[in-house]
């Protein structure tokens, strides 16, 4: 990245120093409610890469999770994106490429504001995580077979958004140096477009999740009646 007309040594660690306070304040809050007993944490995610801060400078959202009883419920609320468009919403290991284990959770369209709002309900905590025992074969989506990996008990700490159709972010100017729309696998039908937002804000080893206690084993927390 050009540094031109920057003074030398001085914006990286002021922005080091603001991510550092950032993070310390979620984590001051957290704990305080975890001691409170009230089991809820809000953060932000932010854009994943300096192609989306130029194409979508105002892409971010504000994430809330809070306790369920027997499980967590997780609100997503983004703004900045593009109007009327879907997105695809994955709890991730690592923010960045590769990502490591994803689990799809849900889908997220905006409205003509850029705005939209996902509210899904599952285990949210440093007690998310995924195991595969053994490779198995089974009929995909297509009825076409698909062998899995084998791999140990994994947590995943982090989220990312990813727009629905390729063609979206291609069309924005979000991906200047392709030639045609990059294609990923993050949504129902395995052919999405780029990771818009993410929770990088966070390090690797240490992502929003891993701050949520685990559920009341005693059920003392009641269902919220939706």
């Amino acid at each position: 990245m050009a540094t031109t007309g920057r003074p030398s040594g001085l914006r990286a660690p002021a922005l080091a120093c603001f991510a550092a306070l950032l993070i310390t304040a979620f984590l001051v809050e957290a704990r305080s409610a975890e001691a409170a007993g009230k089991h809820k944490i809000t953060f932000p995610m932010v854009p994943s890469s300096d192609a989306i801060k130029a194409c979508l400078p105002n892409a971010a959202a504000s994430v809330t999770i809070e306790d369920a009883k027997n499980n967590q419920i997780m609100t997503v609320s983004a703004t900045g994106l593009a109007p009327n468009t879907e997105y695809d919403l994955f709890v991730i290991q690592v923010p960045h490429a590769k990502f490591g284990i994803s689990w799809y959770q849900s889908d997220l369209e905006t409205n003509r504001n850029g705005e939209g709002t996902a509210r899904v309900r599952g285990i949210f905590s440093r007690e998310t995580f995924s195991i595969s025992p053994d490779s198995i074969t089974t009929l995909g989506r297509e009825n076409t077979p698909q062998m899995g990996a084998t791999f140990g008990a994994v947590n995943q700490y982090h989220l990312g958004l990813w727009f629905n159709d390729p063609q979206v972010p291609f069309d924005l100017g979000c991906e200047p140096t392709a030639m045609v729309p990059v294609v990923t696998p993050f949504n129902g039908e395995q052919h999405a477009g780029i990771q818009v937002i993410n929770t990088s804000n966070f390090p690797d080893d240490d992502g929003p999740l891993k701050h949520f206690p685990p559920s009341s084993p005693s059920g003392a927390f009641l269902d919220r009646r939706d």
